[in-house]
């Protein structure tokens, strides 16, 4: 009983003995708040271009609006090509793809696919004075196009009946530049978007397209194929409320609507004025545009007169922005054919116009509302928008107005109006034209600075070999 007692003794002892163990909880790090949404896209005149106006695009606009909807600020990265878009999806150093991408076989295996933005067909591009191209299979001249594109699989769907077809891809170019070398005649054959067609032969007159490839194309988003439950989920909802709203609606007619026009001579005609006409009148339409855009100003100009000083019109309008009589009185003009004074004038009286306007209007679309009044009176604008109203239609949304306007010349609907009959269809296409020659001047204007910017460089290139030789010649003065 006694050694029992002292085994116990021991125990109890050694256990006193030892270090109380506390075991330490661990410090779940709370995960990092998301503040920004990073997008990588591409550069292209629907899909992300920076111009002196800020940054547009179909893509930008709708990455703009989903940022905003999930609280996040936009982080929009263009990269050089597809490829390193596909990389930069896959490494996590963006959250999703909005670059004008279409919905492929390929992509479907390779990342998750947001819903449908808008539609194109894919064209073959050529060259006028190129035999036109019945099919693929009666083509003089490989085709050259995007390594990585949707037009890849296009050309690989199309070999199985055609085994014959060859192709060439190039990965440091896009659709636009593609298209410039088809003008310049450095390749025969491209493969582009309609809507990259449409938007690039207002520069490119020479651009013809031939056959339809693949029609009815969604442009789509890329989401990663892992770990982005969430945000397709968000995607989805907020592209509902959007095409709800009309945001989509909007924004192909923003983009797309007024491009489907094209008039080569009118536009080669344009182009030249650019050259020869432009130079005389540029400053005043700076100078006096007070608030517009002096591209806008200008292209309403071109419109009105092709900037002839000396346009006359038989119903009494004159001059650079052909002011009718009362209008030049209203804004203190005294010589309707004096070139400075007319663009004075105009842009004094769109600028009224403008001020006129209700607020409903959303700032970007005023212009065009503006330019439609410009062209058929203020009045009859109230008109097509009072009808717009009583047929459900947004009457301060240009998409839906310029479907009313045309309704002014039918007596159906004008003696329900204020101001009567008005050819409203001749506003849609005075709007539209002005809207394209805006685009060409931006474009032009871009251009030139890209011209400016390369000669910069080669200056600062030369000056700096000039320095590298001097201190050269220095340094082997220099006794060993």
């Amino acid at each position: 009983m006694k050694k029992l007692l002292f085994v116990l003794l021991t125990i109890t002892l050694l256990a006193s003995c030892q270090k109380v163990s506390v075991e330490q909880t661990k410090v779940i790090p709370e995960p990092i708040k998301k503040t920004t949404l990073n997008v990588g896209t591409l550069y292209g005149a629907q899909i992300f271009v920076t111009t002196g106006q800020g940054e547009a695009g179909f893509d930008f606009e709708m990455a703009s609006r989903f940022a905003e909807y999930l609280k996040l600020e936009l982080k929009m990265k263009p990269y050089s090509n597809i490829s390193e878009l596909y990389q930069a999806l896959e490494s996590g150093e963006v959250d999703l793809l909005a670059a004008g991408l279409a919905d492929t076989p390929t992509r479907r295996e390779k990342f998750r696919l947001g819903p449908p933005l808008y539609r194109v067909n894919q064209v073959l591009v050529y060259k006028q004075g190129t035999p036109i191209p019945k099919d693929v299979s009666t083509l003089e001249d490989n085709i050259t196009v995007i390594t990585d594109s949707s037009f890849v699989e296009t050309l690989s769907q199309l070999q199985k009946l055609y085994p014959e077809l060859v192709w060439e891809q190039e990965k440091e170019k896009d659709s636009e530049e593609l298209m410039a070398m088809i003008a310049r005649g450095e390749i025969t054959y491209t493969i582009a978007d309609s809507s990259t067609f449409e938007i690039n032969r207002r520069y490119l007159p020479e651009l013809r397209a031939g056959p339809i490839l693949k029609e009815k194309q969604a442009i789509v988003w890329l989401l990663p194929p892992k770990n982005s439950d969430q945000l397709m989920s968000d995607l989805l909802t907020f592209w509902h409320y959007e095409k709800r709203s009309g945001t989509l609606a909007h924004l192909n007619e923003k983009y797309f609507a007024h491009v489907k026009r094209f008039d080569y001579v009118d536009t080669r005609a344009f182009l030249r004025a650019i050259d020869n006409k432009l130079p005389k009148y540029k400053e005043s339409f700076q100078h006096y545009a007070n608030g517009i855009d002096w591209r806008k100003l200008a292209a309403t100009a071109y419109q009105e007169s092709h900037w002839n000083p000396n346009a006359r019109s038989p119903t009494g309008v004159r001059g650079l922005m052909m002011l009718t009589l009362p209008t030049a009185k209203q804004v203190g003009i005294k010589n309707r054919l004096d070139p400075i004074q007319s663009i004075k004038g105009g842009a004094k009286y769109l600028n009224d116009i403008l001020n006129r306007l209700p607020d409903s209007i959303p700032e970007n679309q005023r212009m065009w509302f503006a330019l439609a009044s410009y062209n058929i009176g203020y009045g009859h604008v109230e008109d097509a928008r009072k009808l717009a109203q009583s047929m459900g239609l947004n009457p301060s949304a240009w998409r839906d107005l310029k479907e009313v306007l045309p309704l002014l010349h039918k007596r159906k609907y004008y003696q329900r109006t204020r101001y009567g009959y008005a050819r409203g269809n001749e506003a849609v296409h005075y709007v539209d034209s002005i809207r394209r020659y805006y685009d060409t001047l931006v474009w032009v204007d871009n251009q030139n600075q890209l011209l400016i910017d390369e000669k910069a460089s080669a200056e600062e290139s030369q000056l700096a070999e000039k320095i590298g030789g001097k201190q050269e010649n220095l340094s082997g003065a220099q006794p060993q």
